[in-house]
């Protein structure tokens, strides 16, 4: 199998969390990279968690993210991901982040 790059994306992610990435059930994945930013005109804060077998496991939680800033939770470091987790951002804050995610498939 060949391993393959992709980025997953969400817009204006609000108070309801969002699945960014969810990794395919026959594969792992693996996530190199998250970065959000905040598009609004306030301070935000931020969670980032893989759900995995219902479970939520968070990254950050009720982490600050200044007025048009960004914070990359992942960074450095590499988070396997198993077949049927998924990635998970939310704010406490309505349409105010932009996510990006770096992956790689079939590892």
């Amino acid at each position: 199998m060949a391993n393959t790059f992709k980025n997953a994306l969400a817009k204006d992610v609000g108070t309801s969390a969002v699945s960014v990435y969810t990794a395919p059930s026959s594969t792992k994945s693996i996530a190199i990279e998250l970065d959000v930013c905040n598009t609004t005109s306030s301070g935000v804060s931020v969670d980032a968690y893989i759900t995995s077998g219902g479970v939520n496991y968070y990254i950050v939680k009720t982490t600050p993210v200044p007025v048009g800033g960004s914070l990359q939770i992942i960074a450095g470091q590499k988070i396997v991901l198993s077949n049927g987790d998924i990635l998970k951002v939310v704010s406490n804050t309505a349409a105010s982040i932009d996510v990006v995610a770096a992956i790689l498939e079939d590892v």
